[in-house]
């Protein structure tokens, strides 16, 4: 019994010993947290506050890529208001909110810690036609050239039923959506008239064969499917209906840069390309056509 009652002491003993240890290592790991978590808030107030991490100006922004509009036109498009914590900058909306302002087809924003500051790299949707939707341009369209803008016309008017502005790939875009960021951009020179569902489809290759013809095209009216028209620096060209043969239509157009030293381009009413392979002139007045003179038959 003696034997009995001293191990159990003992055991006591020990027992006590741990628990007032596993205490002890429980205050120490409350206060080490409470430590912690003290420290972490401090730190996070101290960063909102301090002017190391602190967006100031819209300078800060830093822009890249844009070749069209301004750095301010497109800091403008970020719903930021300063000063700003950068920990309170959420790069991923900033991106979706420049995408989904039309003008611009992709963007990255990131954060910058030393100097504080935000980068910001664009791919702009880059306009390449005033497109007027509806009918033709008529007398409503002012000819005033307004201070910045290219001499094309390009405000609604009874003729027209909305007008705005094309991409290489078709994509429309609000006129506004230039205008308004930056009042001194240069318009697109090349003007579409006619529904855009018409040739949405079409527009890629189009724009395509008209940037590398050596002949300018002001204008492509594509109101009536029947009858395509260009108006050019040699005056009006019919090309019928739409067809793959377009690009062969422009490269004949491009062979044509003699014909002012062969006729008098204000006797032509209108090229005819309809058959590229046997282009023709349908002079004012006549009523049979006429084949088109080469620099060697005048």
């Amino acid at each position: 019994m003696d034997t009995i009652g001293t191990v159990s002491q003992s055991e006591l003993a020990r027992r006590r010993r741990q628990l007032r240890r596993s205490r002890r290592q429980k205050v120490f790991q409350a206060g080490w947290q409470l430590l912690a978590v003290s420290s972490l808030a401090g730190f996070l107030l101290w960063t909102t506050t301090s002017p190391a991490l602190v967006i100031e100006t819209p300078e800060q922004v830093e822009i890249e890529g844009n070749e069209f509009l301004s750095d301010r036109a497109i800091r403008s498009l970020l719903p930021l208001s300063y000063p700003r914590s950068i920990l309170h900058v959420r790069p991923q909306e900033l991106a979706r909110e420049l995408e989904s302002a039309g003008t611009i087809a992709k963007a990255t924003v990131s954060r910058q810690l030393f100097p504080p500051g935000l980068k910001v790299t664009v791919h702009e949707r880059y306009p390449v036609a005033i497109a007027h939707e509806g009918s033709a341009i008529g007398p409503g369209i002012p000819t005033d050239t307004p201070p910045g803008l290219s001499p094309n016309p390009a405000v609604d008017s009874p003729g027209v039923r909305s007008v705005g502005l094309l991409d290489e790939r078709g994509t429309w875009m609000p006129l506004e959506s230039y205008t308004a960021l930056d009042p001194t951009a240069q318009l697109p020179q090349l003007r579409v008239i006619g529904p855009l569902e018409q040739y949405r489809s079409s527009w890629q290759s189009v724009y395509q064969s008209i940037r590398r013809s050596p002949i300018k095209i002001h204008e492509i009216n594509w109101q009536d499917p029947a009858n395509l028209i260009l108006k050019t620096e040699l005056g009006l060209v019919h090309c019928g209906p739409y067809s793959p043969r377009f690009a062969e239509q422009v490269t004949r157009l491009g062979e044509m840069g003699d014909l002012p030293n062969q006729i008098d381009l204000a006797q032509i009413a209108y090229i005819d390309l309809t058959n590229p392979d046997r282009p023709s002139l349908q002079r004012i007045g006549v009523t049979a056509p006429q084949t088109v003179p080469t620099p060697e038959s005048p």
